[in-house]
């Protein structure tokens, strides 16, 4: 097993208060295995993308342990966290542009960060140029600044960068976001790529496009207000969904070729639960059309098909 997550939790810190961003996440990473990772914003998603990597200095860490390949992830202290970050455990950036220094050529730029890392630019060249070609581009992008390159171009740049060290663990968040519908495919495929040769063992990738991540993953887990509700191999997902938020936004997503008047796309009513102080029991009760007495509870997480998991108490 690549990676075991158990009863994770991660706060925010505010003047309010904390806020319950990752409140009791618990599942596992097969080797080889691209987890897709959806929901809703403010479900968690980013939040536990970056809690593995340990990124964000607002975040408390609350309680729960993560293990990478046997190993304990030392993800509440942040010193102790750079013999993983980059090298084991690496991030895709939601916003490419963000993920590049604007004032640095991107040669340079890559020279500075594997320095710092302690690796050689010059011994790591040849590699790196060779990465550049199997994800389409030119070598030629080393001696451009971000600015000179187009939205897929960079995304993919920030994808080689990301994974020039082979890390065990690569989470790409929301990497498809303000790419148009080709260049979404282009990278979605890329992804794959990095996993068939081995250049990542397993990797989680963020979205909130289920219909995209159904394309190449092969799991998908969806997450809500924090808890995990439901993960399964994606076919299952998207064809035998069992918790009621799962069902819901699938129901959501557009088919080409269907007309509106063939079928009509049905939103969520409501909206998700604030997280400075969240709700007892199941957190979807209150927009769940399934919704009972029973749900004043906290439903288990419940395996009721094998690797086929879910919250919910009308599932069980």
């Amino acid at each position: 097993m690549a990676l075991r997550v158990d009863d994770l939790r991660v706060w925010y810190r505010t003047s309010r208060g904390d806020v319950k961003a990752l409140d009791g996440v618990t599942f596992t990473l097969a080797d080889g295995e691209i987890m897709g990772l959806a929901g809703e914003s403010g479900c968690g998603k980013t939040t536990l993308s970056k809690s593995l990597i340990r990124l964000d200095g607002r975040m408390r860490y609350v309680g729960g342990t993560v293990e990478l390949d046997g190993d304990q992830v030392p993800i509440d202290n942040h010193a102790a966290m750079n013999q993983f970050r980059f090298h084991r455990i690496s991030l895709i950036p939601q916003y490419a542009m963000s993920a590049l220094n604007p004032t640095r050529r991107i040669g340079v730029m890559i020279r500075e960060l594997v320095e710092s890392r302690g690796i050689s630019y010059a011994t790591l060249l040849p590699e790196l140029e060779r990465r550049l070609t199997l994800v389409g581009l030119s070598t030629d992008v080393l001696r451009r600044y971000p600015i000179e390159l187009s939205g897929g171009m960079r995304q993919r740049t920030v994808m080689v960068i990301s994974t020039l060290l082979n890390p065990s663990l690569l989470i790409a968040d929301e990497v498809t976001s303000a790419l148009d519908v080709s260049t979404q495919r282009a990278v979605a495929e890329t992804l794959v790529e990095l996993r068939d040769r081995n250049i990542v063992r397993s990797m989680i990738v963020v979205t909130h496009d289920i219909s995209l991540v159904y394309q190449i993953a092969d799991t998908i887990m969806v997450m809500y207000a924090g808890k995990l509700a439901e993960k399964a191999p994606a076919e299952v997902i998207v064809e035998q969904p069992q918790h009621p938020y799962t069902r819901q936004l699938i129901a959501s997503l557009p088919e080409v070729g269907v007309r509106y008047a063939d079928r009509v796309l049905a939103g969520i009513p409501g909206s998700p639960p604030a997280l400075l102080d969240p709700p007892a029991g199941c957190r979807f009760r209150d927009r769940c059309p399934l919704a009972s007495d029973h749900c004043q509870q906290e439903p288990p997480l419940v395996e009721v098909a094998p690797g086929h998991t879910v919250a919910c108490w009308e599932a069980n």
